[in-house]
């Protein structure tokens, strides 16, 4: 397996999200944000600039991690937005390398209402067939989507979505109700979800953390192997089954992805992306 990052909770810019995959002694960069806009948003001359620093540099992109259908995007959005970020990834990645592309199954709606499933896999099936067609690899994450409401959500879209694979997020089941059991739901299990999608997995996210103390709390970000995320039985079996994808790291340790720049200690951040990757490669030398 190899390993990448992604390297905007080091950083910002991307010289300085350079700097921490080198320090890591790592070739790849698992590629979301630049200057705070992901790189599908990314002014032409911001991208190209970024694809000449990555050139000079010799760091690889492992995977295109788009905003489309993220947790962040309502299913009832106009689905032109969609289409606008397909054909800018499109155009894109062939100039990063890479043929992976990060996508989601849209917000979930609140648990109890309408999920509007027949939409989300309409959009999917066109989605898949875009990229389909252009030669890269759609993989949808387990996140706050409708894939992320239980394993049993995520093989629903594989089975209704030919040619959909999978990146699994070990840290995501963690603060997750199983909306496939009988209430009182409890918290999913990561290592469960793990064995019930793996077949379907291109790529891996490495995050860890503790259940919430309550639902709609954040959960506690940990350094991996220290949560509830089953990081080390996940990365022996990865290892045990002779995995030869990706495994990124994705810590929120120092703070959350989605928090307010202005609330953000940089310097923080940088060394704690540092750590957690070397706390990975210890893991996987073991």
């Amino acid at each position: 397996m190899k390993l990448t990052g992604f390297a905007d909770e080091a950083a910002k810019d991307l010289a300085t999200q350079i700097k921490a995959t080198q320090e890591l002694g790592w070739q790849y960069i698992s590629a979301r944000g630049i200057d705070g806009k992901n790189i599908h948003d990314l002014s032409d001359a911001a991208f190209n600039n970024a694809v000449e620093q990555l050139a000079e540099a010799d760091i690889k992109i492992a995977e295109f991690g788009s905003l489309i259908g993220t947790w962040a995007k309502s299913i009832h959005s106009d689905f032109n937005i969609t289409i606008g970020e397909i054909e800018r990834c499109i155009d894109r990645m062939p100039k990063l390398g890479t043929q992976i592309v990060r996508v989601m199954s849209y917000a979930q709606e609140p648990w109890g209402e309408e999920q509007y499933l027949d939409e989300r896999v309409k959009r999917l099936r066109e989605i898949v067939a875009r990229f389909t067609d252009a030669g890269i690899t759609v993989a949808h994450e387990n996140c706050m989507n409708y894939g992320g409401f239980s394993s049993q959500h995520t093989l629903d879209l594989v089975e209704k979505v030919p040619g959909m694979k999978l990146i699994f997020d070990t840290g995501n089941p963690v603060f997750q109700r199983d909306r496939s059991m009988s209430e009182p739901q409890p918290w999913q299990d990561a290592w469960q979800f793990y064995q019930d999608v793996k077949e379907h997995i291109v790529h891996v996210h490495i995050k860890d953390c503790f259940n919430p103390l309550r639902d709609g709390v954040e959960p506690e970000y940990v350094f991996p192997g220290k949560g509830q995320g089953y990081v080390e039985q996940i990365m022996a079996d990865l290892k045990a089954s002779n995995y030869q994808g990706f495994v990124a790291i994705e810590p929120h340790v120092a703070t959350v992805f989605h928090a307010k720049s202005d609330s953000v200690d940089w310097d923080q951040c940088y060394q704690s992306y540092v750590d957690y990757g070397r706390a990975l490669e210890k893991m996987t030398s073991e």
